[in-house]
């Protein structure tokens, strides 16, 4: 498989979700359709932390409509009606399939008793965050995400063991995978477990999947 190429797009979007517009290079913004494929001209960001910089800034249009950005959002702010600016991510490679094995793996050796959250990366790597030291808001290392876990039930060795809950978890994360993939959202929840599809179906849809 050729190197992943990535980078993310700043698509700001109205509070209906019904105008978009993207921060080209030079600064200024040009409407698009959110999520759209890159232009020439648009500002491909391949610094994780600048995009982050971006994603979540409130952005209000002065008297000739430009769009001037604010300060970032407060955790509670997207409440609110405005324009906010999002971090779309790009790829310019076919996506990998998530390893079921790499994520038993990673689930094994969390220890329980700390508030974890299994995720899938851009690179479509299984990790796993400690949320009571990091963020998980704007955070643009977490493609999917699963459900905070801090019971042996849910993560650890035992949990890793137990067939039939990881089949489970693992089909959802293929599920998120795909959503991720098809919409290039970031921080995407796995679906619901009754609302799952075979793995056969996911599979071969990831690997059908096209880049722009």
């Amino acid at each position: 498989m050729p190197v992943m190429k990535l980078c993310f797009s700043i698509d700001a979007l109205s509070p209906s979700g019904a105008h978009a517009w993207r921060l080209q290079k030079d600064q200024t913004w040009r409407e698009c359709t959110y999520a759209e494929p890159l232009e020439d001209g648009d500002a491909c960001i391949t610094d994780k932390k600048t995009a982050e910089e971006w994603s979540g800034r409130r952005l209000t249009k002065d008297m000739s409509q430009v769009l001037i950005p604010q300060k970032k959002a407060g955790t509670f702010d997207f409440l609110m009606r405005g324009i906010f600016a999002h971090a779309v991510l790009h790829r310019n490679s076919s996506a990998p399939l998530p390893d079921k094995r790499q994520m038993l793996e990673c689930i094994a050796v969390l220890k329980p008793g700390t508030p974890w959250l299994v995720y899938l990366n851009v690179s479509g790597h299984f990790a796993a965050l400690d949320t009571s030291t990091v963020s998980i808001i704007s955070n643009l290392d977490i493609a999917v995400r699963g459900e905070i876990a801090s019971s042996g039930d849910y993560i650890g060795a035992r949990a890793a063991r137990d067939d039939k809950m990881m089949d489970e978890l693992y089909r959802q994360f293929l599920g998120g995978w795909l959503d991720h993939l098809n919409s290039s959202n970031m921080n995407v929840f796995v679906p619901d477990a009754e609302k799952l599809k075979d793995e056969a179906d996911y599979v071969e849809a990831i690997r059908n999947w096209s880049h722009e």
